[in-house]
Parts: C-alpha cells; structure tokens; sequence
C-alpha cells in the first residue's frame, strides 16, 4: 500500500524543502489540486506558521511555521515505509553522484565557462541526460510506489529532459526555473529530510 500524507504535511512539507517558493511549485510537489494548496497556504498564514513575501511573490515557514513541520514529519515517518525508502535512496546517491558530473560538464569545458556555441559537446551532455534520466525515472517509480508524495518526481524530471533535449537550456541547470537541476534538488532534500540524514556528514550535495 502507498503510503499517503496529508495535505498540511504535503504543502509544509514543500515550504521546508524550498526554503522560499511561489504558490505554483507547492502545487507541484505535492500533485494536490491548486484550489487546495492555496487555501492550505491561507490557514497556514492565518496560524503564523507560513508569511507571503509580497514582493517576491513567495511563500516561506515562520520559526513557528519549521517547528510545526518536525512535528508534523515525525508524525509521517511513524507510518512511512521507513526501510524499504533508505534501499531506494542508496540508488539515487549513486546517481546523484553521477549527475553532479554532468552539471559539471554542463557548465563548463576544459575548466572554462561553457559558452554553448558547441552543439556536438552539448549534444552529448544532453544525451547522457537522457540516459541518467531512464534511470531516475526507475528510482521515483519506486519512490513514488511507496510514498505517494514521491509520484510527481518522475513526470516532472521527464519534463525537464524533454525541454533541455527539444532546446531550452535554461531547463539543465537554470535556477528556480521548474530546472533539471532544480526538481532533483527538491527531491534529494524531500529524502534527507525524511530519513533524517546529515548531508555535510554523507557529503552527497
């Protein structure tokens, strides 16, 4: 059976693994109606747990807020299939590893800025991103068949490979641009912070 989180934990959750974050990418992590996530975000600002910053159009936990979600989190692993996700998370590290590499090549050549203006280096940095990408895709069908939280991942990743494949290279590595680069960060956060793993101790950044 797939473990299933509530909606409050599903969009404080997003909030902590974000940090900062508009209403648009809560809804994405947590594949919950908008209608939902928003008036989640309006009760979550109406207890002080959660402040819109106006300015910037986004949504962050007050200190109030970050400890409400350690309390909702112990409540979730409690039910979590705990065990069986830390196996699966020993395939992903292996391929985070992997594509730390290529960004690294993604974003530089020879020890310089990668300008792009070489379609054949590119063309091959892409597809190695395809094939990392069947492969991920494999780890968040996993991931997603024990925590229903986890069953965006992989429809979202592909995505990502597809626009950075079709041209859209902001789509590799850009920075709070719905990136390649920015959903696996999300998701590597979603697992640490869930098996509770000390990431300068693992050195898996």
């Amino acid at each position: 059976m797939v473990h299933t989180s509530s909606l409050r934990f599903g969009v404080v959750h997003a909030l902590r693994v974000k940090g900062f974050t508009a209403t648009g990418v809560v809804v994405d992590l947590t594949g919950a109606p908008a209608a939902q996530v928003e008036g989640e975000l309006r009760q979550l600002a109406a207890e002080e747990l959660a402040v819109f910053r106006e300015a910037r159009g986004l949504w962050q936990l007050t200190p109030k807020g970050r400890e409400h979600h350690a309390s909702l989190l112990a409540d979730d692993v409690a039910t979590a299939p705990i065990a069986d996700l830390a196996q699966v998370y020993e395939r992903f590290v292996g391929l985070n590893t992997r594509f730390k590499e290529l960004c690294g090549d993604w974003q530089l050549r020879d020890g310089a800025p990668n300008d792009h203006t070489d379609a054949v280096y590119d063309r091959a940095v892409v597809e190695r991103l395809l094939a990392l990408d069947a492969e991920a895709q494999v780890v968040a069908g996993e991931l997603g068949g024990l925590v229903g939280r986890y069953q965006p991942y992989g429809p979202r990743l592909a995505a990502a490979a597809r626009g950075v494949a079709a041209g859209q290279q902001q789509l590799f590595t850009g920075v709070l641009v719905g990136s390649y680069h920015d959903i696996w960060m999300e998701l590597h956060e979603d697992l640490i912070l869930t098996l509770g793993i000390n990431r300068a101790k693992e050195g898996s950044f």
